[in-house]
């Protein structure tokens, strides 16, 4: 079996591939555009942006693609529905680093950090600055998978309430209340900290209007670290001007990277971070032991895949 990666993984993830499926041919390259030996792959492994519907049609033997990202909005879905091609993502591995990056972006804004840090550039000694804490405050989680549900379980160490929102509304150990999204407008003025760790899919493009931070409360923090396009960015930027809202965190963007002249950059009440919530020295580790788990699954009866995406669902 030839399995072809569209990046080069490190020298130690390949040796223990080559330990494992001795049997195998592994090919890696640094991009699809360098992969010679696609065409005769049975297996490509990608982060998923790579692969357009010509790269598709010209591999006869493709029967599976690994996605080492959670993302899916890029890949050419209708040939791969129309060929019957398994598509498995690595979903779940984000869960740490993100919801520790959640959780940082929260006692950022409760306890003042980056002022107290340019106040020491300044060397003003300003001990009358007002400084909150978690303890109390009510957290809204926009979908409540893997990531979502990490990030309660630590909100709740903080003595944070949590309330989470999907699709059917399923009971979650780690919040106090679930709910589904057409009660969204009811639950979000109760809220003091709004993350959306949503994907992009046709149900959550453009999820929240005008209408959705207008009934935030005005002392509420808004952070996206799941898809940029959940809302327009002109809604977002009138409730930041309107002051509906006291920041707004954001990891993702329609277009990244955020150009230089975007009104964004501009934004006091807005902190910018370059798509990172998910970076961790730990993420290919983890897409590996996802992806030999599938390899023998794959190998053997096709029967207990990790991650097996509904392509008619995007997820």
């Amino acid at each position: 079996m030839k399995i072809v990666f569209t990046f080069r993984p490190p020298r130690a993830l390949q040796a223990q591939l080559k330990e494992i499926f001795s049997e195998d041919k592994f090919v890696y390259y640094k991009s699809v555009e360098e992969a010679e030996d696609l065409r005769e792959a049975e297996v490509i492994v990608t982060f998923g942006e790579d692969l357009t519907t010509q790269h598709i049609e010209n591999c006869p033997n493709l029967k599976w693609i690994m996605v080492a990202s959670a993302g899916l909005e890029r890949m050419p879905a209708e040939i791969i529905k129309e060929r019957g091609i398994l598509v498995t993502n690595a979903r779940g591995i984000h869960k740490i680093p993100m919801a520790e990056f959640t959780m940082g972006y929260m006692l950022n804004h409760v306890k003042r950090f980056p002022e107290f840090l340019d106040l020491q550039k300044e060397k003003t000694w300003n001990h009358q600055m007002a400084v909150g804490e978690l303890a109390g405050k009510c957290l809204l989680v926009l979908g409540s998978g893997a990531i979502g549900t990490e990030i309660a379980r630590l909100a709740r160490a903080f003595r944070m309430e949590t309330v989470g929102v999907n699709r059917s509304g399923h009971k979650n150990d780690q919040f106090d209340e679930m709910h589904t999204m057409d009660k969204l407008l009811e639950i979000l003025p109760k809220a003091d900290f709004v993350v959306s760790i949503l994907p992009s899919t046709e149900e959550t493009k453009y999820l929240l209007d005008r209408e959705h931070f207008q009934v935030m409360k005005e002392t509420a923090a808004f952070i996206n670290i799941g898809r940029g396009d959940l809302f327009k960015e002109e809604v977002l930027i009138d409730a930041l001007n309107n002051n509906e809202i006291s920041h707004a965190y954001l990891d993702v963007f329609i277009e990244e990277p955020l150009l230089e002249d975007h009104p964004f950059w501009n934004q006091q009440k807005l902190t910018i971070t370059p798509h990172i919530s998910s970076v961790t020295s730990e993420y290919l580790p983890r897409v590996q032991q996802i992806f030999v788990h599938n390899m023998n699954v794959y190998k053997k009866d096709g029967s207990n895949y990790e991650n097996k995406i509904d392509m008619d669902k995007g997820y």
